[in-house]
């Protein structure tokens, strides 16, 4: 076996390393087990990221599986959500790809397996009851009065339930460990309960379905996974995951080497919500268009927006994994996917506040053009031509009649260079009655175009980007803030109330000419403006949406 050489060390990589040392596993096999219940976040491609991560840097495979063992809130749509997601990052899981729904005839073997040996029985209880008697962190469970059923009786109902004859609550298999035990989780946990609920896999071939703290191990045993990598709060779950596949082990149900479940910290990004329960809310209260609006912290969201696969891949090797829970600042994440952008994203110019200047000595029907390269750190990229006329658009900001000191833009008597034209002096403005601004007027020197001899001879301090009037095109654009204006939203209130309320601005923006044909999911960089795409759920033929992906340099505070 080839194993290359981990860009990160961190302590997985050090438990597989020993487990590979030590001839426990011949291969890695690890895995990515989502529930086709919702869509995926950020802290799911962190998951993503470690677990193909893992498999591919030691020679491994990496399983996507869907854990689906609740009817109920499972729907085909998030399965195929899920794989367009994974794929998206770019990962490739080959022929693994898996269903906990098509172990179900091997759970059910051996769950009876469990009840013969006397290590699983059928409770009566109601779910109320069971809860009660469960004790608390600090006080002992109670032993169910049908713990003692015999297998026999136990093993009969539960084909009974197995054939639709009970109603949903009227049995439970438990096992039967330690209801004393002071982890709650060995306290006899539920492995199946009824449920008469469509399946979106099998259909209405089932009745009762496992509880997922008893499938999932089994699935990772069945599948030959060798690390188990889940978050921290499943720690406490580790004790019942090993208590179940020994017992199976023993009772010939699954071979060894046995799975290792190893826990990491969760994501926790700063000014983000990831509770499935908090998203829902934004979503089903209207405070955001839906799942992929570019504000919220999905995957489908973060297409949208523009965010590039390689830099969720740098931030995942940034972060690396922790025991500890930490809260990862947003900026950390922006500041990857703006080294991923600049790379891969052609420089444009688009206004977004236009200003009108006109070129007063500049010949009315004259045109022209002038070269900008499409990428300055790439110049086996080319160059493009920008149109160039008397009149263009410049930002409204880089016009100050009376400017504060440091300015170094146009105003009345000064200088600055037409970024890849000429150098103009501005000669002063046209307003309105209320004194607003309408056009800028200035003289250009017609020897001091970028590129040709003898430009370089004028010196000025200012250089501000342009459009030809008469060319430039009209565009929808739209910025985004952070969805919530604190770092911990609901950590003081309502969530809800932390919501940014200028986390979205919408306008029409003059853009390059070529930019009126550009295609879904293609990304720019606007000079000065930041990163940018075309937003592919609104963009029409002709007519593109551009989304900021993120600002050039960290702006938000």
């Amino acid at each position: 076996m080839t194993v290359s050489k981990p860009p990160v060390s961190n302590f997985i990589r050090s438990e597989i390393e020993a487990d590979l040392a030590a001839g426990r596993y011949a291969r890695i096999r690890t895995r990515f087990p989502p529930e086709p219940n919702g869509y995926l976040h950020f802290g799911h491609a962190k998951s993503i990221c470690l677990n193909f991560g893992l498999a591919r840097d030691y020679g491994g495979v990496c399983h996507l599986r869907f854990d689906d063992t609740n009817p109920e809130k499972e729907e085909q749509e998030y399965v195929e959500a899920i794989i367009e997601a994974v794929r998206w990052l770019g990962f490739d899981w080959g022929p693994h790809l898996y269903y906990a729904s098509n172990y179900f005839p091997q759970m059910y073997a051996f769950a009876e397996k469990l009840i013969e040996a006397g290590l699983a029985y059928i409770d009566s209880q109601s779910p109320e009851e069971i809860r009660i008697n469960r004790g608390t962190l600090t006080e002992p469970g109670k032993n169910s009065p049908y713990r003692e059923r015999t297998p026999q009786e136990s093993l009969e109902l539960f084909r009974r339930m197995r054939a639709g004859e009970f109603p949903e609550g009227a049995h439970v298999l438990r096992a039967k460990i330690d209801m004393a035990s002071p982890n709650l989780n060995l306290r006899d946990p539920v492995l199946y309960r009824i449920k008469h609920a469509r399946h979106h896999n099998t259909g209405d071939a089932w009745c009762i379905y496992p509880m997922y703290t008893y499938a999932h191990p089994i699935e990772d045993a069945l599948e030959g996974i060798t690390h188990s990598i889940c978050t921290l709060e499943f720690e406490d779950q580790r004790p019942f995951y090993d208590w179940l596949l020994e017992n199976l082990a023993d009772l010939g149900c699954v071979t060894r080497p046995l799975p290792r479940q190893i826990e990491f910290a969760r994501l926790n990004l700063s000014h983000v919500v990831l509770s499935k329960r908090k998203l829902i809310q934004l979503v089903e209260g209207g405070h955001v268009s839906g799942w992929d609006d570019p504000r919220m912290p999905t995957l489908l969201a973060a297409r949208r927006r523009g965010y590039a696969p390689e830099g969720f891949h740098r931030f995942a090797e940034m972060i690396g994994v922790a025991k500890a829970d930490a809260v990862i600042d947003y900026g950390v994440f922006e500041a990857c996917q703006r080294d991923v952008l600049n790379e891969i994203s052609p420089r444009r110019i688009a206004v977004l506040d236009p200003l009108r200047l006109i070129i007063d000595n500049y010949p009315e029907a004259a045109h022209e053009e002038c070269l900008a390269p499409n990428h300055p750190q790439k110049p086996d990229w080319g160059k493009r031509r920008l149109p160039f006329s008397r009149e263009l658009w410049i930002e409204r900001e880089d016009y100050q009649e009376n400017p504060p000191a440091g300015y170094f833009r146009l105003f009345p008597g000064n200088r600055v260079r037409l970024r890849y034209g000429y150098v103009i002096e501005c000669l002063g403005a046209e307003k309105d009655e209320k004194g607003r601004i309408l056009a800028v007027h200035a003289r250009y020197f017609p020897d001091s175009k970028s590129g040709t001899p003898g430009a370089d001879a004028y010196k000025v301090k200012g250089n501000i980007h342009w459009l030809c009037a008469r060319s430039a095109q009209r565009a929808t654009v739209r910025l985004f803030d952070r969805l919530f204006s604190v770092p911990n939203p609901g950590a003081e209130r309502d969530f809800l109330l932390d919501l940014n309320p200028q986390s979205l601005t919408s306008f029409s923006a003059f853009v390059e000419p070529e930019l009126a044909a550009a295609q879904a999911e293609q990304r720019f960089q606007f000079e000065r403006h930041g990163y940018f795409v075309v937003d592919a759920k609104d963009s029409t033929p002709g007519a593109p949406v551009f989304n900021r992906t993120v600002t050039l340099k960290e702006s938000w505070k």
